[in-house]
């Protein structure tokens, strides 16, 4: 009998360390993927330990195009059959779009698009085969925001990951295969410190801000739910759905107010 495991990526922190604690705590066995192998491997033996359950890790930076194959034939090689990818590895870029390197912009991309392609391609296969498979995609707020003054390409590219979740339902529900696109607003973890954002969060009101535990219980719920979208928080609910009813001529007005650091001019 083949094991069912959950694949995370950026699972060593953050919103992908959350999840993969509350996937550990309803007994899910897991494969954690992440650059630093002391951090990742410090975490999987802490979620063994605590919840009692199985778990590996495959250390890998998505930034490079061979991971994503590489992760795949980890999970082959030990007989791990994937039956819920996270894709929930990324970062941000600091600088304006005119001031950031191509390359920079490419691995960008690559780690927040790219690769998100290609684990969901490589394991979607045995999820067929086995006519059950649950995907999570982790998105953003900002998909449904007006365009922001920096970080050029992230709304953008969380834009792509939701509409690149509805393609999947719409091709693979008959397969017992759901896809759920999570967007999350201004969460308090390491991300926009690490990505050299951190003034922007700092400018954000704190009613905004929401601890990554309750982002990942609202993933992780929807996401065994099958639901296509999820937006933790009602304030985020909210938020979106103001998003989508506001005429564009008003979007400035009501950015500004609420995410600041976005806005400004550079």
């Amino acid at each position: 009998m083949i094991k069912k495991y959950a694949l995370v990526t950026g699972a060593s922190s953050g919103i992908g360390l959350e999840i993969s604690k509350i996937l550990a705590s309803i007994g899910f066995s897991l494969v954690l993927v992440a650059r630093r192998e002391d951090k990742l491997k410090e975490v999987t033996k802490t979620l063994i330990n605590k919840y009692d359950i199985t778990a590996d890790y495959c250390v890998g930076d998505l930034e490079n195009p061979n991971i994503p194959q590489i992760i795949y034939d980890f999970c082959h090689k030990k007989g791990y059959f994937i039956s819920l990818l996270v894709n929930n590895a990324g970062y941000a870029l600091p600088d304006t779009f005119h001031k950031t390197s191509m390359e920079a912009e490419e691995k960008f991309l690559r780690v927040l698009g790219v690769s998100v392609i290609a684990l969901t391609k490589l394991f979607l296969i045995d999820m067929i085969k086995a006519k059950q498979g649950k995907i999570m995609m982790i998105s953003s707020v900002a998909a449904f925001a007006p365009p922001s003054s920096i970080q050029t390409l992230y709304g953008p590219i969380k834009t792509f990951i939701n509409r690149f979740s509805e393609g999947l339902n719409l091709s693979y529900n008959s397969f017992g295969i759901t896809s759920t696109a999570v967007c999350p607003g201004y969460t308090v973890t390491n991300f926009h410190t690490a990505s050299g954002v951190q003034q922007e969060m700092d400018s954000v009101p704190s009613f905004m801000k929401k601890p990554a535990n309750r982002i990942a219980k609202e993933a992780v719920d929807d996401t065994l739910k099958g639901k296509r979208v999820c937006v933790p928080t009602k304030t985020y609910k909210v938020i979106v759905f103001l998003l989508k009813l506001l005429p564009h001529s008003l979007f400035p007005l009501f950015s500004k107010r609420l995410a600041p650091g976005r806005y400004e001019n550079n």
